[in-house]
């Protein structure tokens, strides 16, 4: 009976191991991220592979600007260059499993078509997880390697981890997907102590994660549970190693009171109330000189009923940073073109601030049907009146669970651009800015996330 049994407990362990590793915690579920993707369950074997890929298909009318060209908003990332497509954005490969009881570990590699893999215009594969958590002192277990570092619920969430065609809310997008620039080039300098980047010196993103060491642990009384962590770490990619002139350091802090009798009190689909808040400070170098950049934030949850009838979810979350911010090219380089118009614009000065906020939540009308919502904010740069932009999103869109790891989403986004203030450019500059914001398309896509 024993050895009978043996190839379905294990089943079992690598279908947990699987659907953690993947990351296939949906938006539903606000849970203890620290844990969840931290160590492996208990009795997970020391091999165990998995991955994920999720293909999509988006489109926009493509609207130009004034000089007949179409800004970069409305046009698919990462190649930018055509309004519709069809993609495999993620596509992601792990090994997870634990050593003993008090080692887990997790390798993983990114071959999708997206901003972390496409580096100085390149599609180039990479190393995005790399991590050993060691738990053997009550209270604080130590992770370290390449680690999502502690900040908001989107980031600790995960790439394939929520609704809405895997498209973060702006204020994440433009504040917490760093970009790493390349240390060894003289950029030149634009208006209001800004730099020009040209997209051959965009090295990827960080996809939330940096080379460090964390040390984190959760605490349960009663129905409460605490959760806090703190990394110091390298800010900049793996192989980089002066991107900066200190550590990065990162921390959060969460408390949730476990909600019983209608759906899951534990694991990645746990009915719950969170409350968070988070800290990022890094001091990178760019143009030769160091930097500050900090971003810190605060947010409240509520999931009750994962995959049930009439279960919800509800998720608030407010994001600021100051030191250097950064703007996407508006265009694709064309004849004539201005640089402050076809490369990134970087305003590294400690004076620049941003700041915005999200509230999304979803509604399942049956076990597997699911209807979600979401309106998200972002004011970049209102320290500096002509540049200051204000982007405004609403997201709606309905899911179908296939299972707990494979899903389908339709999702339809209304996208506006506002410049609050036009005084300070001269009349006859207004033209191309103003057509830029007023060409924001709205944007369809249908996305699948599958699991194995």
């Amino acid at each position: 009976m024993g050895k009978r049994k043996q190839p379905k407990k294990y089943a079992i362990y690598a279908v947990a191991v699987a659907v953690l590793a993947a990351g296939s915690i949906d938006s539903a579920a606000a849970a203890n991220w620290f844990k969840l993707e931290g160590i492996s369950p208990v009795q997970a074997p020391l091999l165990n592979f998995s991955g994920f890929f999720i293909p999509l298909y988006k489109y926009m009318n493509g609207t130009a600007a004034e000089n007949g060209q179409t800004p970069r908003f409305n046009l698919v990332a990462p190649q930018d260059t055509s309004s519709k497509s069809f993609n495999i954005l993620f596509a992601h490969i792990m090994l997870r499993g634990n050593i003993n009881k008090h080692i887990s570990y997790m390798l993983a590699g990114e071959f999708g078509n997206n901003q972390f893999t496409h580096v100085g215009g390149n599609y180039t594969p990479q190393l995005m997880d790399a991590h050993a958590t060691f738990s053997y002192v009550p209270g604080a277990r130590f992770e370290v390697g390449i680690i999502r570092a502690p900040g908001p619920e989107e980031d600790m969430q995960g790439y394939p981890n929520f609704a809405f065609g895997f498209n973060y809310s702006t204020v994440v997008q433009q504040l917490m997907l760093q970009p790493f620039y390349s240390t060894n080039t003289n950029y030149g300098s634009g208006p209001y102590e800004s730099y020009s980047v040209p997209g051959k010196n965009i090295m990827g993103n960080n996809a939330f994660r940096y080379p460090g060491a964390e040390v984190m642990d959760w605490f349960r009384a009663g129905n409460m549970e605490y959760a806090y962590g703190v990394m110091v770490g390298n800010f900049g990619p793996l192989v980089a190693t002066n991107t900066s002139s200190g550590a990065l350091v990162a921390a959060r802090l969460q408390a949730s009171y476990i909600l019983k009798g209608f759906g899951p009190i534990h694991g990645p689909f746990r009915s719950d109330v969170t409350g968070f808040l988070w800290y990022q400070h890094a001091n990178p170098i760019f143009n030769g000189q160091s930097y500050s950049m900090t971003r810190d934030g605060l947010g409240l949850t509520y999931t009750q009923g994962y995959m049930h009838r009439w279960g919800r979810w509800l998720k608030f979350e407010y994001i600021r940073g100051s030191g250097m911010i950064d703007a996407p090219a508006v265009f694709n380089a064309y004849a004539g073109a201005a640089p402050t118009l076809t490369d990134a614009q970087v305003y590294p000065g400690s004076q620049n601030t941003a700041k915005g906020y999200y509230v999304s939540g979803g509604f399942f009308v049956t076990n597997r049907l699911e209807f979600d919502l979401r309106y998200d904010f972002y004011d970049r740069l209102p320290n500096v009146a002509t540049q200051e932009r204000i982007f405004k999103t609403w997201a709606i869109g309905g899911q179908y669970h296939i299972t707990k790891s494979t899903r389908i989403m339709v999702d339809y986004f209304v996208r506006s651009v506002k410049i609050p203030d036009l005084s300070g450019i001269p009349p006859a500059q207004r033209v191309l800015p103003q057509s830029v914001a007023d060409a924001a398309d709205n944007e369809f896509a249908v996305t699948a996330f599958i699991a194995f």
